[in-house]
């Protein structure tokens, strides 16, 4: 077997991008992601985390220069986690069912990254946020996944383990209809309440001040979220760029926000359409055609799923019923409209270290059915390793 770099080879980044629809092609439910969602972690010029890091990329081949694998190891000049350890990632790992082939996939990771000077690498995630590309699936075959959520094959998972890695944190998607999920009496009452309470006011999003929008993200986020292991506060420039990449996708009915008095912004809950029902007919292009395409699909009512991005209450209106009544807004304005398009939603990322919040979804009426591993490799067999501290 050869490992080759993929570097600047046009040929080789190419390949990289096609060898998961060959490996894929038995799996129904598979969809491929656009490819310029994959190319752009690895595009200096609009990746921010590679204005503090690298990324390699390779492409293992059998002896007869077929393609069988592939991966990436990435880091970003930080400080340790609250481990103290110095942690860095691999990702974007497929293999054909070969644990041999995998080995020297993983061996290339883990020997880039100690030249490097790092300690160990969490995988299989995405050089960027969490939203994106992170985990390895280990249940929800038998559903279609949402927008840039990983796919993977059940045989990874012994690859793993039996190479060293450790499960680190589970990541869980919850589903739930949007008009009939069962919300517990508890839940619709504190919505209610705070809905009669003339200190907090709801909003969905304007698209034609975004940018207002998007600092009031910011402000929410970093309050309710940077507190996160693994999560660092967002800047203003983020925010706004983040935003700017949402528009196109933006359907103004599905994002909420909340504020309290002197219209300060408390709380979010951003829900997006769940593209992945035009994206599977597009083959992973998105060119002039598949932007044809895409519209069309789009005006024939295809999206019918949305996914749950990211849901935060800052931290001193959490418990007062802000969460109940922001994660019921949309679906209040659901039943208000009799053509309302859609039917169910996703949401994508509730981590086992946040009990709070999976007890929290599941009295929305959502069920788990998709669960993701973050695994941990610590290159010192010897270095003792810990979970993902709980919060809350």
């Amino acid at each position: 077997m050869i490992l080759k770099e993929v570097g600047g080879d046009k040929g080789l980044k190419r390949m990289f991008l096609e060898f998961p629809v060959s490996l894929y092609a038995s799996d129904p439910n598979w969809i491929r992601p656009l490819d310029q969602d994959i190319e752009v972690i690895f595009d200096p010029n609009k990746n921010i985390h590679l204005k503090k890091g690298e990324a390699v990329r390779w492409i293992l081949f059998d002896e007869n220069q077929k393609p069988i694998g592939r991966v990436a190891a990435f880091y970003e000049n930080k400080e340790p986690d609250k481990s103290n350890l110095k942690m860095a990632g691999m990702g974007f790992f497929e293999v054909i069912d070969d644990e041999n082939a995998a080995i020297i996939l993983f061996d290339a990771c883990k020997n880039w990254l100690k030249e490097k000077g790092f300690e160990g690498m969490d995988g299989p995630i995405n050089f960027g946020e969490r939203d994106s590309f992170w985990g390895l699936m280990i249940k929800g075959w038998e559903f279609e996944p949402t927008y840039k959520m990983p796919w993977t094959k059940p045989y990874y998972i012994p690859f793993f383990e039996n190479y060293g890695f450790k499960d680190y944190f589970q990541q869980y998607v919850y589903v739930s209809s949007i008009r009939g999920a069962k919300v517990t009496e508890g839940i619709e009452e504190k919505a209610q309440r705070i809905y009669q309470n003339p200190n907090y006011n709801f909003k969905h999003i304007e698209k034609s001040i975004l940018a207002k929008y998007a600092e009031d993200f910011k402000i929410i986020y970093n309050a309710a979220w940077a507190k996160f292991p693994g999560v660092s506060e967002m800047s203003s420039e983020q925010a706004q760029k983040l935003v700017k990449q949402m528009k196109p996708i933006i359907d103004e009915q599905l994002l909420w926000f909340a504020y309290s008095e002197n219209d300060e912004p408390v709380a979010f809950f951003i829900v997006i359409p769940d593209l992945n029902q035009i994206i599977k007919h597009l083959h992973g292009k998105l060119n002039t055609w598949g932007k044809i395409k895409f519209l069309l699909l789009k005006s024939r009512g295809v999206l019918t799923r949305t996914c749950g991005v990211i849901f935060g209450v800052v931290p001193e209106h959490q418990g007062k019923g802000v969460e109940s009544a922001i994660a019921l807004r949309f679906r209040t304005a659901a039943r208000e409209n009799p053509f309302y398009p859609y039917i169910t939603m996703d949401m994508n990322w509730v981590g086992d270290f946040n009990p709070k919040m999976m007890r929290f979804v599941s009295q929305l009426g959502a069920t788990n059915d998709k669960t993701f591993i973050t695994y941990r490799y610590l290159f010192n067999p010897n270095q003792p390793f810990s979970r993902c501290p709980k919060v809350g």
